[in-house]
């Protein structure tokens, strides 16, 4: 008796298609400086061709200087030109400081836009999309400080020191504003809408900045308000920039602000980088 045996031809299965690499961070400090600059040159390509984005940066800081002085300078200090020379310096890191909440608006917005979702497909540094963006908004914070300066020295402020001390006085309030960046940064990738972004962030701000020593002395206000007004850091920026350009005391405000700053940073850089690489 014979077994026919049936010999059946082999299947082959289609191929799978394989899925795509992912894509590698390129390592090293030079490819991130070149990549933020290129995403810096974006966000300030951006600011050019937005009209309501080039009147927060010219016009805002010249009605911020206006109001404050002939509105306050009188009931304050007795006349404007001597509330003008306490005020500016401080009117200047307020206007600054102010400034810093676009970073985290904008950044809500772009994640709103899902443009981070090319900006991940793309083999950049993951740091890159949020440096790029402060570095952007560093560049309009320069911008409104030049001209809160020039217009100041209009209305007749006048620097007690030299050309040295008033570019000291600018890196310093910017040093504090990026640092300061990181916050909204992080914030914005908590709260995707913009108007949240903002709404939140003016709580931060407000006691911040009118809970300073900005536009009246520290000594002026009551005790539980006053302690708070001296360890503030804006406090403390804004009386490293009178010393600067009006003379006083600059290297014990100066501590203080470089002391805020690292602690800053040192917090919500990578907590804003690591909520980057989850949500955006």
């Amino acid at each position: 008796m014979t077994v026919a045996a049936t010999v059946s031809a082999p299947t082959t299965e289609p191929p799978r298609p394989s899925a795509p690499a992912p894509v590698r961070d390129p390592g090293g400090v030079l490819p991130l400086l070149r990549q933020s600059g290129s995403l810096a040159w974006r966000g300030i390509v951006k600011t050019v061709n937005s009209p309501e984005a080039l009147i927060d940066v010219t016009l805002q800081p010249v009605i911020f200087l206006l109001l404050f002085v002939y509105v306050f300078g009188g009931a304050i200090a007795g006349d404007t030109s001597s509330y003008l020379q306490f005020a500016l310096p401080g009117v200047l890191v307020q206007t600054v400081v102010f400034a810093s909440v676009g970073t985290g608006i904008n950044l809500a917005d772009d994640r709103h836009s899902r443009i981070f979702d090319r900006f991940r497909s793309l083999p950049i540094s993951r740091a890159a999309p949020l440096l790029g963006a402060i570095g952007a908004d560093l560049v309009r914070y320069l911008i409104s400080g030049v001209i809160m300066l020039a217009f100041g020295a209009v209305l007749g402020f006048r620097f007690h020191t030299g050309p040295l001390g008033v570019l000291a006085g600018l890196a310093v309030t910017l040093a504090f504003s990026f640092a300061l960046c990181w916050v909204f940064t992080a914030l914005a990738m908590v709260v995707a809408d913009p108007r949240s972004v903002q709404g939140m962030s003016f709580m931060v701000i407000m006691p911040l900045t009118f809970g300073s020593n900005v536009f009246v002395p520290a000594s002026t206000m009551p005790g539980w308000l006053r302690g708070w007004a001296e360890i503030n850091p804006v406090s403390r920026v804004a009386d490293t920039v009178r010393g600067l350009y009006v003379g006083g005391p600059v290297l014990a405000p100066l501590l203080g602000v470089l002391c805020w700053a690292a602690a800053i940073m040192a917090v919500f850089a990578p907590l804003a980088v690591a909520l980057y690489r989850r949500r955006a």
